[in-house]
């Protein structure tokens, strides 16, 4: 007989071994929040879950039962396929430990492969990292990376990570750039799926010394930070990058490629067009409307971006404060090196 397994057991055993998670869920609920690292071998499309779903509703449970067997048992060899494929121990988790993983471990299980149930499903993890985040305590300094809009500060992370250093990337999870046109060429995140994402790194990294991450706000896009971050992040050690205004609008104009869908920028801008001095706010919507879009991110910056971050930096004391002043993002980049590699990060404050 399978046996089902609790949360904190699943994270052991992932810890000791290779392992394989296997959201049995629908495609449709696997994309909205999975267990992070998870596959999907549905047991159910996303249509097939919705007509047994309306069986359950309008004619009751064992109708639907009898029509979810009816379905499955048509797929039954190209399931049992997928989970051939898999050469680790695995668990099956759905919703909330019911019908679609017992049958998905029953099954396996008949057919000679043997997989673990996660007890109470993805409900119970969801659970398990709402708790997470409201009473654990993130070891490592965070040190803080800020600098006005376009200098580069998410490229220097990922060249720090790619280099080996701890990194948690906020805004990636976040699906988000954490401004007004953040999230033009990108896939928002819902809270469930970012605060997963935010624990399985603050468990990577829990040992470290310190992590870097880039000054974010409490909202980013659709989600918000969780207290035991944000407040860390505002306790930690503020790097400061300074760039000149034409080396950032270059940086902002590579990164979004604004060419390539004017008419989003066009309707983000609308959103704060009356935040903005009038005269700067028409000349700004010229430039877009024109395709001129150095002119128009430098009107951006000098009227809207630049004022907001210089407010929102200035609560920080001096103590907390360093600041690295660079020509472009690779002499940031290398500044910022010869800082983590040549002073200990309790010297650093001093």
């Amino acid at each position: 007989m399978f046996q089902d397994i609790t949360v904190t057991d699943l994270l052991i055993l992932k810890e000791k071994q290779a392992y394989t998670m296997i959201d049995v869920r629908s495609p449709k609920e696997f994309k909205e929040a999975t267990i992070p690292g998870s596959i999907n071998i549905p047991v159910f499309n996303d249509e097939e879950r919705v007509e047994v779903g309306t069986i359950y509703k309008q004619v009751g449970k064992e109708a639907a039962m009898e029509k979810g067997l009816a379905i499955f048992s048509k797929k039954l060899p190209a399931f049992i396929a997928e989970f051939n494929k898999v050469d680790t121990p695995m668990t099956v988790f759905c919703w909330r430990g019911g019908m679609r993983s017992k049958t998905a471990a029953t099954v396996l299980e008949l057919m000679g492969i043997r997989a673990n149930r996660l007890s109470g499903g993805i409900r119970a993890y969801r659970r398990w990292v709402v708790k997470y985040l409201e009473t654990k305590e993130f070891g490592p300094e965070l040190l803080v990376l800020n600098g006005y809009t376009g200098a580069g500060k998410t490229v220097i992370l990922q060249k720090l990570q790619e280099k080996g250093y701890p990194v948690i990337d906020l805004e990636e999870m976040a699906g988000h750039r954490g401004s007004i046109f953040g999230q033009i060429g990108l896939t928002p995140s819902n809270q469930k799926k970012f605060d997963s994402a935010l624990v399985t790194e603050m468990l990577k990294y829990e040992d470290e010394r310190f992590v870097l991450i880039e000054g974010e706000s409490k909202r980013i896009g659709r989600v918000y930070l969780p207290d035991v971050i944000f407040e860390k992040k505002e306790r930690g050690l503020q790097i400061f990058i300074n760039l000149p205004l034409e080396e950032r609008v270059k940086n902002i104009i590579e990164e979004y490629e604004p060419w390539s869908k004017p008419e989003l920028f066009q309707e983000a801008f609308s959103y704060i067009k009356k935040k903005i001095h009038t005269p700067a706010a028409k000349q700004i919507q010229s430039h877009l409307e024109k395709g001129e879009f150095e002119p128009a991110v430098k009107l951006l910056l000098e009227y809207y971006y630049d004022p907001r971050y210089e407010h929102s930096a200035s609560h920080f004391q001096e103590s907390q404060k360093m600041t690295i002043q660079a020509v472009s993002v690779d002499d940031a980049l290398k500044k910022l090196l010869d800082i983590l590699h040549n002073q200990k990060q309790s010297k650093i404050r001093a």
